[in-house]
């Protein structure tokens, strides 16, 4: 095959993906090997590829392809979340540009445009992480509201119904006004915000007395219902059983006494208002007080807004205001910061709200949850651990979970109401199971369908996704299917901290209720990307890169590879062009030395030189010395590391010392069985690399030689660990400090590689002289001697104890320039002995510093010694 002068990605890429998927390597089915799986985390259907995305997904491809070459069935399910609030509100905009009004239309209507929304923009983000390389079993992707998965929520919500845990209540909740709905504690973003605190007089019935409150939301007034007093605050004392008069509506409300009021905060009094603030209902509920809800369900007032009806609730608070401080309710206002509620989803302010809703019952559920990963067993591992804390803070002080959400997009409800009063409904699967139920319920045996209505609204989205290792492959419907057997537990789940508790937690709560097992083994919480100046990428502030355009720019290898090596377990990953560029570099440099194997003429009949031998048996060693390292690195998720273990290896040890020991000389041939062992060598180093560069390494792979489809590299069998010899790797490491010293003096001394060198050894550390023709070949020496004392009239340099000489002819140097040079090293060289020296006379230093740092500075006066005799010769030698 003709092998191109350069690698270009943008038509290697494409080829290969679709050799990959035309072969079906990426599908799995049930067989006889370990299963390896990974569910990917759904993301929203409305998204689009971005940086998070795309090194989420790199680290779940390299993960799946490595353990498909280790042999084992890997899986990796692919899929969609629906996103209620998101997609509901990506519908609802499409609609209006069109001049349409979600609520003149049915329910059935708006779903219709919905789905059609879904199919058209749904999949994007797939095909998008399909030019990424992502190996996906695209056979299986999900859908969160596909009919099965759909299925499966509905009966675990009947599940849990009929267990007790799923109740209706009459909460206070968050409200989310833009979107239109209730949101779960979790997805409430708490912000300090700089706001007023404003102080108002209310009037007292029956007297000229006021009463000053301080209040950061003047809006809500016309919803109290109470004043409320510390009954041990004795400035007070006097306005116990009175009422005051709420400013502007005249509402008389009742004074009443509770300890709950901080003396301290504000004016001591405190307004009550239990619509709109929890503790205020508690205090409601405890007083027995009216509940007066002042807004629309868009945070507009309603007509207990009075003369304000209709209008959004900022514009009231400024308008209120004013009309407060002309009506001479208004004493003062003080600048104040507290912390705002805002919604994760649309960046709304959370509106505090009494509404019926639907809640699960936590506290027994998490149980199983906290030991499975708390626990002495660890069941399963959060990587890194830091994280554990954050998961037993939320666990430990874990609320209800508000599971209803007032949308129309999402798995409805599975209540059914018969009656107008809040208990007369049944919970069931399906319609025809509901009409049993009331008929039983009720007494009443001529009910019929027509006469149930069902509840109106939607679970939240993450009360389907925590379904998701089990509902994939249909392990609520049917717990003892094969697929559920051989696939579940799953392996590892590769995600952002930031949905640790929304989504992690959550699956090991369902795992371990509906399997009585871990949904998965490890999870590797992976950092957040930053850019360069630390701040988090994000389209508002237009600091994410397109990531289509960088895989365009740098190739999908280079730009994983970017990726991942600044991709430090759980730590933020500080995202720079540049790395990708290092990636495409590197690729660069890979099929550059692949094309100079390709190059060498190979001779049958020669015979396979020593260097070459030797150069072939530590390169082995090496290799194997590495690939532990990058296995104990794969073992604790740190895969930037195991990528620069690979990068080193394949730059360092293979291109730049085992290829220059075995190639042959200009113009010359290789002999056979070293040029096989080079390919060998070439192959085992695309096979580590393959999960981290999967384009680059299948294109060399297919190059090398003729393969058939059952032998791509995507399914080759992975390099086993073989013997480490570890006195083999230290000499040769010795040795490259020798070609290293030669070569530094060849470069000092300005002298060619063409003309040879001698080399002179006084072996004090009695070191093997089997690298010997390795040193020769590789800094052309013409001979390697061995001597007992130094050798006039050369330079040297020393390796540990060894001292190196190389005779230099005086005719070949610039003898001034030389002896400046090295005078300028002794005086430098003096100048840090003295300093040394001076510190260990010091008795002060020797008898307070331990006793390592003593032998440091020991160490660094006998180096400094011996390097100043050193160049003392080399001067003695040119004079």
């Amino acid at each position: 095959m003709n092998i191109p002068s350069k690698y270009n990605s943008r038509e290697v890429e494409g080829k290969w993906y679709d050799y990959w998927m035309q072969h079906n390597y990426f599908h799995s089915e049930v067989d006889e090997r370990e299963p390896y799986t990974i569910v990917i985390p759904p993301p929203n259907v409305t998204g689009v590829l971005h940086m998070g995305h795309m090194l989420n997904n790199t680290i779940q491809d390299v993960l799946i392809r490595r353990a498909r070459l280790q042999g084992k069935n890997a899986c990796w399910v692919p899929g969609t979340d629906h996103a209620s609030i998101a997609t509901e509100a990506k519908v609802v905009a499409k609609l209006k540009e069109q001049g349409i009004n979600k609520n003149d239309l049915t329910r059935e209507e708006f779903l219709a445009h919905a789905w059609e929304w879904k199919n058209e923009y749904g999949g994007i983000i797939l095909d998008q992480l399909k030019k990424l390389g992502a190996s996906c079993d695209w056979d299986r992707t999900a859908f969160t509201m596909d009919p099965m998965l759909s299925e499966s929520v509905i009966k675990v919500f009947v599940d849990l119904y009929n267990k007790g845990l799923i109740y209706r209540g009459y909460r206070m909740v968050n409200w989310d006004p833009e979107a239109k709905t209730t949101l779960s504690d979790e997805e409430v973003i708490y912000e300090e915000r700089q706001g007023n605190l404003y102080y108002l007089q209310y009037d007292i019935v029956g007297s000229d007395e006021k009463v000053t409150i301080a209040t950061t939301r003047p809006e809500t007034i016309l919803g109290d219902t109470a004043i409320c007093i510390n009954p041990n605050d004795e400035r007070f004392t006097h306005l116990k059983g009175k009422k005051a008069i709420v400013p502007l509506c005249n509402r008389e409300i009742p004074i009443i006494e509770d300890e709950y009021v901080d003396v301290e905060f504000g004016t001591g009094c405190l307004k009550v208002t239990p619509a709109h603030d929890e503790n205020d209902k508690v205090l409601g509920d405890k007083h027995k007080l009216e509940i007066i809800d002042i807004f629309n369900e868009d945070a507009s007032l309603n007509s207990f807004g009075l003369h304000y009806e209709g209008k959004d609730r900022f514009v009231v608070r400024k308008e209120i205001t004013k009309e407060l401080e002309e009506k001479g309710f208004l004493v003062k206002t003080e600048v104040h910061t507290n912390k705002v509620g805002t919604s994760e989803r649309t960046k709304a302010v959370i509106e505090p709200r009494l509404s019926d809703q639907w809640f699960l019952k936590m506290e027994e559920l998490v149980k199983p949850a906290i030991d499975a990963v708390l626990g002495e067993n660890r069941e399963v591992k959060l990587f890194p651990r830091k994280f554990e804390n954050t998961y037993r803070h939320w666990m430990e002080n874990i609320r209800d979970w508000n599971i209803s959400r007032q949308l129309w997009w999402g798995q409805q409800i599975p209540a059914f109401y018969f009656g107008d009063g809040k208990e007369d409904f049944v919970v069931a699967e399906n319609i025809d199971d509901a009409v049993k139920l009331a008929k039983e319920k009720t007494g009443n045996i001529s009910l019929t369908a027509s006469d149930l209505k069902q509840d109106p609204d939607a679970l939240d989205t993450w009360f389907s996704s925590w379904l998701w290792p089990m509902s994939v492959f249909d392990g609520i419907r049917n717990p003892e299917n094969e697929e559920i057997k051989y696939y579940y537990p799953t392996n590892d789940l590769v995600t952002g901290p930031d949905i640790l508790f929304f989504w992690v937690a959550r699956m090991i709560i369902a795992g371990y209720e509906y399997k009585d097992q871990r949904p998965f083994e490890n999870v590797y919480l992976t950092g957040l990307v930053r850019d360069k100046q630390r701040r988090k990428m994000s389209k508002s502030l237009g600091n994410s890169p397109d990531a289509l355009k960088l895989i365009e720019d740098f190739g999908a290898d280079g730009v994983r590879v970017g990726l991942l090596l600044s991709a430090a377990a759980g730590n933020d990953l500080l995202f720079d062009e540049d790395l990708c560029q290092q990636g495409k570099g590197f690729a660069n440099k890979i099929w550059n030395t692949f094309r100079l194997i390709k190059g060498w003429e190979v001779d049958e009949n020669l015979a396979q030189p020593e260097t070459a031998k030797i150069g072939l048996a530590w390169y082995e060693a090496k290799f194997n010395k590495v690939l532990l390292e990058i296995e104990d690195h794969f073992s604790k998720y740190r895969l930037s590391d195991a990528l620069m273990a690979i990068y080193k290896l394949i730059t360092d040890d293979f291109s730049s010392w085992l290829l220059e020991i075995v190639k042959p000389g200009y113009q010359q041939p290789i002999d056979a069985k070293t040029y096989k062992a080079v390919i060998e060598v070439l192959e085992n180093n695309l096979k580590v690399l393959h999960p981290f560069m999967p384009f680059l390494t299948e294109e060399i792979w297919q190059h090398i030689t003729e393969r058939t489809p059952e032998e791509a590299l995507i399914i080759a069998k992975y390099p086993t660990v073989g013997k480490t010899n570890k006195e083999l790797i230290a000499n040769f490491e010795f040795a490259t400090e020798v070609v290293s010293g030669i070569r530094t003096i060849r470069k000092d001394k300005n002298i060619s590689f063409k003309d040879a060198v001698e080399l002179a050894v006084v072996n004090n550390e009695n070191y093997t002289k089997d690298f010997d023709a390795v040193i020769q070949k590789l800094t052309n020496a013409s001979e390697v001697t061995y001597v007992s004392d130094k050798v006039e009239g050369a330079a040297s340099f020393r390796v540990k104890s060894n001292e190196y000489f190389v005779p230099i002819s005086l005719d070949t140097i610039d003898v001034e320039a030389e002896l400046t040079k090295l005078n300028v090293e002794l005086k430098r060289a003096e100048g840090f002995l003295t300093g040394v020296q001076k510190k260990l006379s010091n008795e002060r230093f020797v008898s307070n510093a331990p006793e390592q740092v003593i032998a440091l500075e020991r160490k660094k006066e006998s180096d400094t010694l011996a390097k100043i005799e050193t160049i003392k010769a080399s001067l003695a030698s040119l004079q």
